[in-house]
C-alpha cells in the first residue's frame, strides 16, 4: 500500500493537537484541506482515526494505534533533521583519514592540529596503512580521505585534491662524514657500506628498488626497519647509510646529526597525493578539512 507521507504528517499534527484547526494554522494550510487530508488517509486505511466534537477532534482506538507508531516515525525524522543540521554546523560528525605515519608527522599533523581546534566536536579516525591499502579503503568507502604515494599507484579513480613534492636522499651520521667530501657512486654506496631501507611492502621502498635495478644493482639492505624514525635513529648511530626523504630530516641536516650524500646519479623526485574517491560525495567535515589543507 503507497500512501503519501504528507498525509501521515497532517494526521499526526492534528493528533497532536486535538484540533483540525489548529493544525491548519501550525501546517500553514486551510481547515478544509486539513480535512480532506484526514478523509483520503481513512480511504485508504479503510477505517476512522478521529472523533469529531465540538471541541475538537478525538482519536479512535484504531487512531491511538496508528499514532504511536507514526509519533516514533515522524520523531526519528525530527531527530534525522536535527543531526543533519549538526553535520553541516559541524557540531558533530566525523573525519575519516588514512596516511603512513611518516607522512602524518612531517605532512598532515599540522592540519588535523588546526581541524582538531577548529571543530572540536567533530570525532577523528586515522588509520596508519601503505599507500596500497589507504587506496584500497578509498575504493570501498571506509575512509574520507587518503594520502598515498602516487608512484605506482592507479589514480584513475581519484580526486587528487593536493601533491606534495618528495626528494630521496642519502644521509649518513658522524661516522661516515667523509663520505661527503666528495661525490660518490650508489655503486661505490652499496658495495662498501651497510645500507639501511625501509622494509619491502610499500611505495616508497619500491620504487627505491626499481631505483637501484635501473642502474643494474639488486639491492640487499643490511638493515631494514619498519618507519622513519628508526631509520633516523640507527643512521645518527653510524650504523650505516640509509635513504630517507630529505623534506623529513631538516632538522637532523641542521643540527648537523645527519649529512646528506651527493651522490652521482640522479633520484627521480616522487609526489605524494592527498586525494578522494571520484563520484563519492564527501561530508561537510571532509570538505572543511580540504579547506584547511589548501589555504
Amino acid at each position: 500500500m503507497f500512501i503519501n507521507l504528507e498525509l501521515y504528517r497532517i494526521f499526526y499534527t492534528t493528533a497532536k493537537l486535538g484540533s483540525i484547526s489548529k493544525a491548519a494554522k501550525e501546517l500553514y494550510t486551510s481547515q478544509p484541506a486539513v480535512s480532506q487530508a484526514i478523509k483520503q488517509l481513512e480511504q485508504k486505511l479503510g477505517g476512522e482515526l478521529f472523533y469529531r466534537d465540538a471541541r475538537g477532534v478525538s482519536l479512535t482506538t484504531e487512531g491511538e494505534v496508528l499514532y504511536r507508531y507514526i509519533e516514533q516515525g515522524y520523531s526519528l525524522i525530527q531527530v534525522g533533521e536535527q543531526k543533519f543540521s549538526e553535520l553541516k554546523q559541524m557540531t558533530s560528525g566525523q573525519l575519516r583519514l588514512a596516511v603512513c605515519s611518516a607522512v602524518c608527522k612531517y605532512d598532515l599533523l599540522k592540519y588535523i592540529s588546526q581541524y582538531n581546534i577548529n571543530y572540536p566536536d567533530v570525532s577523528l579516525y586515522i588509520e596508519d596503512e601503505s599507500s596500497y591499502k589507504i587506496a584500497q579503503l578509498l575504493e570501498i568507502g571506509k575512509i574520507d580521505i587518503g594520502i598515498i604515494n602516487l608512484y605506482n599507484i592507479d589514480n584513475g579513480n581519484f580526486n587528487i585534491i593536493k601533491t606534495i613534492e618528495m626528494h630521496d636522499c642519502f644521509v649518513v651520521g658522524e661516522k661516515y662524514k667523509a663520505l661527503c667530501d666528495d661525490s660518490i657512486s650508489i655503486h661505490m654506496l652499496s658495495q662498501n657500506y651497510p645500507l639501511i631501507m625501509l622494509q619491502k611492502g610499500g611505495n616508497t621502498r619500491a620504487s627505491i628498488d626499481e631505483y637501484f635495478l635501473s642502474h643494474g644493482i639488486n639491492l640487499a639492505p643490511q638493515i631494514e626497519l619498519s618507519n622513519l624514525d628508526l631509520i633516523i635513529e640507527f643512521t645518527v648511530k653510524g650504523l650505516g647509510a640509509a635513504c630517507v626523504i630529505e623534506e623529513y630530516v631538516q632538522k637532523e641536516l641542521k643540527n648537523k646529526s645527519l649529512y646528506k650524500l651527493n651522490i652521482q646519479e640522479k633520484m627521480s623526485i616522487r609526489s605524494l597525493g592527498i586525494v578522494t574517491k571520484k563520484d563519492m560525495p564527501l561530508s561537510t567535515a571532509a570538505r572543511k578539512f580540504i579547506e584547511i589543507m589548501r589555504t
